[in-house]
């Protein structure tokens, strides 16, 4: 969907010029081909794009019609922002179930190599590797070794002292060899209020872009 927008947005700022119409038609082509990859809902608010757009044809008014698609595809944006969301905390409750049972998480089976993963850094007591849904150009996943019962942060008893100090040293690590030394954040989501969604603790790494503050 985004992809879609970004064609179109491109699209209008290459063809206004003084002629304008002849070139609006043929964006009005690419924005009802476009309609396909889009959902019902979207379908629907471009149709209105659409028209909007034919109208300003005829005044050239394609800055007018880029600012209203721009806030159409904000919705389409926040829609699927709720939707991801909405998704993470439904799995950070399904996981909070089988937290307590103690069984083998994917974890576990990417420090054995069971699964693949794109490995950023390894140590004897910890592994990082690429997360496989990014949140910022750099995100690696930090994990121990040993989960020795240290499934989240609040769960953390005496023993885990030296862990979690080399975890963070870790990302340290992490953040240089990742070239983000200028700015980077880290993260530890604790409980299914905080999303976490696998009950082996591990840090995210993320940088190389600005972050935001207060975080969500």
């Amino acid at each position: 969907m985004l992809f879609v927008y970004d064609v179109v947005v491109a699209a209008v700022r290459g063809g206004v010029d003084s002629s304008g119409v002849g070139k609006a038609k043929n964006l009005k082509k690419l924005w009802l081909a476009s309609c396909k990859a889009i959902t019902d809902i979207g379908i629907e608010c471009v149709a209105v794009g659409c028209k909007k757009l034919s109208e300003d044809s005829r005044n050239h008014n394609f800055f007018v019609s880029i600012y209203a698609f721009s806030n159409c595809f904000s919705c389409f944006r926040a829609m699927s922002s709720v939707s991801a969301t909405t998704d993470e905390e439904a799995s950070a409750k399904a996981a909070a179930a089988d937290a307590d049972r103690g069984a083998p998480t994917i974890f576990d089976k990417i420090i054995a190599k069971e699964i693949p993963s794109t490995v950023v850094y390894e140590d004897e007591k910890v592994l990082g590797f690429q997360d496989i849904n990014p949140q910022a150009p750099v995100h690696v996943l930090l994990i121990p070794k040993a989960r020795d019962g240290l499934t989240q942060l609040s769960k953390a008893e005496a023993r885990h002292e030296e862990i979690l100090g080399h975890l963070l040293y870790a990302a340290k690590k992490v953040a240089e060899k990742e070239g983000i030394l200028d700015g980077f954040r880290v993260v530890i989501n604790d409980g299914p209020t905080a999303c976490q969604s696998v009950y082996h603790l591990h840090l995210h790494v993320l940088g190389g872009r600005q972050m935001k503050w207060p975080p969500g």
